[in-house]
C-alpha cells in the first residue's frame, strides 16, 4: 500500500512542506517494514541451513531496496534545494519503480521460501509418524507398546499442530475441505488404532482382531499421504486426481453457457450444449436408479428431464433460427427459450435437492436411537456369536443405505467443500462399517476381555459421531440452497468500518490462543448439540414460514457460527466479532420473545401459563446476554472471561428455545384441532437435549471434536495399560 501511493503521487510543481514530510514518511515506513520483514526472513534462514543462502540473498535485495526507496524520498523540507545534485523521487521517479520491483519481487521470494519450509516440516513430521506406526504394528508386549504409542501420541500432537495451521492459510476452500478431511480421519484413527492395538496384543490369535486393527493402520496411512498430496500439489502415485463431476456443477455450467446466448449466438455449438444435458441427465439416474428413491419422486425427476430436453431442443431452434438472420440483438423469442430452459433446469434441481435431503432426514431418524449398535454390544457380551452375524447384517444394509445417500447428497451439496465432505462421509461410513463387524465378532470370540468391549465401543463411537457430523452436513446445504449460508450470511451482521457502534472502532481486535479455545471447548460443543435440537423442533413444523420457526432458525445459526469460533473455525475471527454476534443473538431472542406473546394471546387460558412462563426465561436470558456483549472490557483475562460468560449465556438462551418450541408446536396443533385432548409424543430428538446436558457425555464427545486436545489427554493417561 505504502508503494502504490509513492508510485501514484502526481508531479507538481509546486510542492508543499506538508507534501515533502508525507512522502519522506511513507519511504521510511517502508524501509522500517522491510526491516522488520528481513528480521524474521534472516531468522528462518539461520534455522534452516539448506536453504539459507538463498533466503540470505534474498533479505539483502529486500534491504537494499528499502534503503534505496528511503533514500529517494528523503525530501523533507523547501530548504533542501533540488539543484543540489541530489538524487530523489522527483527528479529519477523510474529509480523508485525499480526499487519497488525488486521490493516487490525479494519479499515474493522470501515468502516462497519461508513456505517450503513450511512443507517441508510438514512432510518431515508426516515421516515421524509413519516410522513410529511401522514399529507399533510390529510390537509384540505391552509395556514396549506403551513406550512406543507415547511417542506416537506426541509426534501425531506436533502433526495436528501443523497440519492444523496449513489449513487455516490454506485460501482454496476446495483443499481447505479436504484437509479438514484427512486431519478428521486422522483424529479418530488415532483413538481407534489405541484400542485396535491393545485388542490385537491381548489376542494375539484372533483373527478377527488382526483385521480390525490392519484396517486403521491401512486408514491412517491414506490420511497422511492426502495431507502430503495437499500440501505439496502432487499425487504420490503420479495419477491425475478425477474428482466425480456433481449434478449441481453440471447445472451451474449448463445455465452459465445457456445465458451466455445473450451476449454471443457464436460462442459454442448446439451440440455442446446438448452434450452437457446429456450428462446431467444421466448424473440422475443415480436417483432415478436408487432403490431409496419414492416411486412418485422417481417419476417427477424423469418427467422433469424430459421436459428440459424439450425445452433445449425449441431454444436450439430459436438460436439456429437468429444464426441465420444474423441477428445480433438476442430477440425477444430467444429469450423467452433461455429464460424457460433455465427455469426448466431449476425445477429439476429443486427436485433433485429435495430428493436427496428427504432421504437423508428420514434415514437419520430412523437410525437415531442406534439400535443396530447396541444389539451387536449386547451380543458381544454373551458371546452370541449368531446374534453378531444377524445384527452384522443389519449394519451392512444400513450402511449401504447411508453411502447411497451420501452420494446423492453430492450431487446436491452447492458448493465444492461440501461436496469434499459429503465424499468424506461416504468413506467414513464405508469403512467404519466393517471395522465395527470385526470388533463385535472379536468381543464375541472374547466375551470377558474389557479390552474388546472398549475397542467395540470406540468403533461404534465413530460410527455415531458420523451420523451426528451427518446432520449438520445436511443443515449446511439446506442453508447453502437456500440463500442463509456461505459468503452472504444475513444473520451475521458484522462490525464495518463506519458502520454499528463506533465505539467498535477503537477497540483491537483479539483472537483467543489454543490454550482458550480449548478451555471453552466443552462449551461450544454444548452449542453445536442445542443447534442440532433446535433446528430438529423446527423441522416438524409444517409451516416452514412461520415467523417462531424463522426466528428459531435465525438464532440456531447465529449461536453455530459461535460454536465454530469456539473451534477457530468459521466467519467470527476475533473476540469483537463474538460479542457482536452475541448482541445480535441476544436481539433476536427479544423479537422471538415479542412473537411468542402474540401468539400466546391466540390460545385459552388453560394453555398459557407454561409458554409464558418459558417465554419470562427467555427474556430474562437475552437481556443478561445483551448486557454482556455491550459492556467494555480491557485486557487478556477479562476478554476471555466475557467471551466465556457470553459462550455461556447463549448456551443458556438455546437451551430455553429448545424447550420452547416443542412447547409452541404442541399448542399449535392442539389449537389447530380445536381441542384439549392432542398431545405431541416424546421423539428420540426431544429426549436426547436431555442426554446431552450430561457432563460425562460432554466429556466422551469433546474428545470427538477437538484433536490435539483429545490426542494430547491420551498420551498422558497411557499409564494404565501397564496395569492390564
Amino acid at each position: 500500500m505504502q508503494i502504490t501511493t509513492l508510485i501514484n503521487h502526481k508531479d507538481k510543481l509546486k510542492k508543499s512542506d506538508k507534501t515533502l514530510q508525507a512522502i519522506q514518511r511513507v519511504g521510511q515506513a517502508v524501509n522500517q517494514a522491510v526491516g522488520r520483514f528481513i528480521t524474521v526472513g534472516e531468522a528462518i534462514a539461520n534455522e534452516n541451513r539448506e536453504l539459507k543462502e538463498e533466503m540470505s540473498m534474498a533479505c539483502i535485495e529486500a534491504k537494499r531496496a528499502g534503503e534505496t526507496i528511503a533514500k529517494l524520498t528523503d525530501v523533507g523540507s523547501l530548504d533542501q534545494p533540488e539543484s543540489d545534485g541530489r538524487v530523489t523521487i522527483f527528479t529519477d521517479k523510474t529509480g523508485v519503480v525499480k526499487a519497488a520491483r525488486m521490493l516487490l519481487s525479494s519479499v515474493t521470494k522470501v515468502l516462497v521460501l519461508a513456505d517450503r519450509i513450511v512443507i517441508k516440516q510438514i512432510i518431515s513430521s508426516r515421516n515421524k509418524v509413519l516410522s513410529t506406526m511401522e514399529q507399533l504394528e510390529k510390537i509384540g508386549s505391552f509395556q514396549e507398546f506403551v513406550q512406543i504409542f507415547s511417542q506416537f501420541g506426541n509426534e501425531m500432537v506436533e502433526f495436528a499442530h501443523l497440519t492444523g495451521d496449513r489449513q487455516n492459510d490454506l485460501k482454496d476452500e476446495k483443499k481447505k475441505a479436504k484437509m479438514a478431511a484427512a486431519r478428521a480421519v486422522l483424529e479418530k484413527c488415532t483413538m481407534m488404532l489405541l484400542t485396535a492395538s491393545k485388542t490385537c496384543l491381548r489376542h494375539p490369535d484372533c483373527e478377527s482382531a488382526r483385521i480390525n486393527k490392519e484396517g486403521v493402520f491401512h486408514r491412517m496411512r491414506m490420511a497422511l499421504e492426502q495431507v502430503v498430496e495437499i500440501v505439496t500439489d502432487v499425487r504420490l502415485n503420479g495419477e491425475v486426481e478425477v474428482a466425480p463431476v456433481s449434478i449441481y456443477t453440471g447445472i451451474k455450467e449448463f445455465k452459465s453457457k445457456v445465458e451466455g446466448l445473450r451476449e454471443n449466438l457464436y460462442f459454442l455449438s448446439k451440440e455442446s450444449l446438448s452434450l452437457m444435458l446429456e450428462l446431467i441427465l444421466e448424473h440422475t439416474e443415480d436417483f432415478t436408479d436408487s432403490a431409496y428413491t419414492s416411486h412418485e419422486c422417481r417419476e417427477h425427476i424423469l418427467e422433469l428431464s424430459k421436459q428440459t430436453k424439450t425445452e433445449l431442443e425449441q431454444l436450439v431452434a430459436v438460436w439456429m433460427q437468429a444464426q441465420n438472420q444474423k441477428t445480433k440483438v438476442t430477440n425477444e423469442d430467444l429469450e423467452l427459450a433461455i429464460l424457460k430452459t433455465c427455469q426448466c433446469i431449476d425445477e429439476l434441481k429443486k427436485e433433485l435437492h429435495s430428493a436427496a435431503t428427504v432421504l437423508v432426514t428420514d434415514l437419520l431418524k430412523c437410525h437415531a436411537d442406534h439400535i443396530v449398535l447396541k444389539a451387536l454390544k449386547i451380543a458381544g457380551v454373551e458371546g452370541n456369536l449368531e446374534a453378531v452375524a444377524e445384527y452384522a447384517c443389519k449394519l451392512s444394509e444400513q450402511k449401504e443405505q447411508l453411502v447411497e445417500v451420501c452420494r446423492l447428497l453430492r450431487h446436491v451439496s452447492g458448493t465444492e467443500p461440501l461436496e469434499i465432505t459429503c465424499m468424506h462421509a461416504e468413506d467414513t461410513f464405508q469403512v467404519t462399517g466393517p471395522q465395527i463387524i470385526s470388533a463385535a465378532e472379536t468381543l464375541a470370540l472374547h466375551p470377558s476381555s474389557k479390552i474388546a468391549k472398549e475397542n467395540l465401543a470406540v468403533f461404534c463411537e465413530a460410527w455415531e459421531s458420523q451420523l451426528s457430523d451427518m446432520a449438520i452436513l445436511l443443515r449446511e446445504i439446506n442453508d447453502v440452497f437456500e440463500g442463509r449460508r456461505g459468503e452472504k450470511r444475513a444473520y451475521l451482521s458484522l462490525p464495518r468500518p463506519g458502520k454499528h457502534n463506533a465505539s467498535l472502532k477503537t477497540l483491537k481486535p483479539v483472537k483467543l490462543d489454543g490454550e482458550e479455545q480449548g478451555k471453552i471447548a466443552k462449551l461450544g460443543l454444548e452449542l453445536r448439540l442445542l443447534t442440532s435440537d433446535v433446528d430438529s423442533e423446527t423441522e416438524k413444523w409444517e409451516d416452514q414460514e412461520s415467523e417462531i420457526v424463522r426466528h428459531g432458525q435465525s438464532m440456531s445459526s447465529m449461536a453455530y457460527s459461535m460454536y465454530l469460533f469456539t473451534r477457530g473455525e468459521g466467519l467470527l475471527k476475533t473476540t469483537q466479532d463474538l460479542f457482536h454476534q452475541a448482541e445480535v443473538f441476544a436481539t433476536a431472542g427479544l423479537k422471538l420473545s415479542a412473537v411468542l406473546h402474540a401468539f400466546s394471546n391466540q390460545l385459552e387460558d388453560d394453555d398459557k401459563p407454561l409458554l409464558l412462563v418459558e417465554i419470562d426465561k427467555l427474556i430474562s436470558m437475552s437481556q443478561q446476554l445483551q448486557i454482556t456483549a455491550k459492556a467494555p472490557v480491557q485486557g487478556k483475562i477479562p476478554i476471555f472471561t466475557k467471551v466465556d460468560t457470553c459462550i455461556l449465556k447463549t448456551r443458556g438462551v438455546m437451551i430455553v428455545l429448545a424447550r420452547v418450541l416443542p412447547v409452541c408446536y404442541r399448542l399449535q396443533r392442539k389449537h389447530k384441532a380445536g381441542n384439549g385432548c392432542l398431545r405431541s409424543p416424546r421423539t428420540w430428538k426431544a429426549n436426547r437435549l436431555q442426554t446431552v446436558t450430561n457432563e460425562d457425555n460432554l466429556d466422551g464427545k469433546s474428545v470427538e471434536a477437538f484433536g490435539v486436545k483429545s490426542l494430547e489427554h491420551h498420551v498422558a493417561n497411557l499409564t494404565f495399560l501397564e496395569s492390564k
